[in-house]
């Protein structure tokens, strides 16, 4: 996941969503050359824990357009049955057309893109891996918390240290030390959210977020850009990246300081390789197919149709499913795509930033219901 929600006061309810009930998929443009399978695929992954809602349950109190759970079980029983089989680009796009109608959401927003990164790391510290990786304060390591991320209020875990701003935490050394890795590579690792950790024996665990401090998230990119460090338009991570190792750890130290949020992680065995980390919603985000989205104004789960660019491939249009959050997530039409794991990924989300349509795809029943109430 991108890096965790702020605290503080949230946006109003999702009433004031401009949502507009299209009259069929026709009126998509890049519909119906759209390969759904991973949609599909993706979408399956957030029924299993739909279906574990109780019906009259809301999906988000705060989206009242995407329903109650009811309302999904049965295309999600109907998802799920036709993943069992073999399934053709043909039959997944059938599949949505039989059961959704698209809404398209008001505005034209930004698209940028996370990925997972792999990251060298070492049991024990030395010149190069330097620094920690570290657990929740007060904390034995455990299982993941990212369905818990949304709204996620550090004073509620009631921890002074765990609330200490980034330099504190590092120079008093809170919280236990789970691995070690390059002090560039963990800061990095923080603004995702999570990693795949490749110790020097070959072993692989997965870095999952756990909490964070509380602090504001403050970009190191934009300070660099105010401060004429970087040119205009030169922001990346790998721009960023290049800067750090030519200025040393004399300049990054106190450039990450000022950032002053802080990402503590747990470590996790990787039981399928080909499955990314947990999203918010609880479920593995699924490569061009999972969107981190604002709670404040979507429910998780919800298949959402984007009209835009990727970076390195121009225009894109594709059927990913609202499963993550991030702090820098906030707005009707703002998503951050997830683009996979490994240098590639990283690569491609670290240039993504676009301007955006949104389609929101909602079972016929719902999308009926709100055109007759709009």
């Amino acid at each position: 996941m991108p890096d965790a929600p702020s605290t503080g006061p949230r946006p109003p309810a999702a009433s004031s969503l401009d949502l507009r009930v299209l009259p069929g998929f026709d009126a998509l443009e890049g519909w119906q050359t759209h390969d759904a399978r991973a949609a599909l695929s993706s979408f399956g992954q957030s029924c299993t824990a739909i279906l574990r809602r109780p019906a009259d349950r809301p999906l988000n109190d705060r989206a009242p357009h995407a329903g109650r759970a009811g309302d999904w079980h049965d295309v999600c029983r109907e998802a799920l049955s036709l993943l069992a089989g073999n399934l053709d680009a043909r039959s997944a796009r059938q599949f949505f057309e039989a059961r959704f109608r698209p809404v398209a959401v008001g505005g034209e927003g930004r698209l940028t893109g996370y990925y997972e990164p792999m990251v060298e790391a070492r049991y024990y510290p030395d010149p190069e891996f330097s620094m920690a990786i570290r657990a929740r304060p007060g904390l034995s390591p455990r299982g993941d918390m990212s369905q818990l991320i949304a709204g996620l209020d550090a004073a509620r875990f009631g921890g002074a240290d765990e609330a200490r701003p980034r330099a504190e935490i590092e120079a008093m050394n809170i919280g236990v030390p789970l691995a070690w890795g390059r002090p560039i590579d963990v800061f990095f690792m923080q603004i995702q959210g999570s990693g795949r950790l490749v110790f020097d024996d070959g072993y692989q665990r997965r870095a999952a977020f756990a909490a964070h401090n509380g602090h504001p998230y403050v970009s190191i990119g934009r300070l660099l850009l105010d401060r004429g460090e970087l040119p205009p338009g030169q922001a990346s991570k790998h721009h960023i990246e290049n800067w750090l190792i030519r200025n040393g750890p004399t300049a990054w130290t106190p450039l990450f300081n000022e950032n002053p949020r802080y990402v503590f992680f747990d470590l996790q065995e990787i039981a399928d390789p080909g499955a990314g980390p947990m999203g918010s919603q609880g479920v593995p985000l699924t490569p061009m197919a999972s969107l981190a989205i604002d709670p404040a104004f979507h429910a998780w789960g919800v298949p959402v149709f984007i009209q835009g660019e990727v970076s390195g491939q121009g225009r894109w249009n594709g059927l990913v499913i609202a499963q993550d959050a991030g702090g820098a997530i906030t707005g009707p039409v703002r998503g951050d795509l997830f683009f996979g794991w490994g240098d590639e990924a990283g690569q491609t989300a670290g240039r993504q930033n676009s301007f955006a349509r949104w389609h929101l795809l909602l079972p016929s029943h719902l999308a009926a219901r709100l055109a007759r109430t709009s």
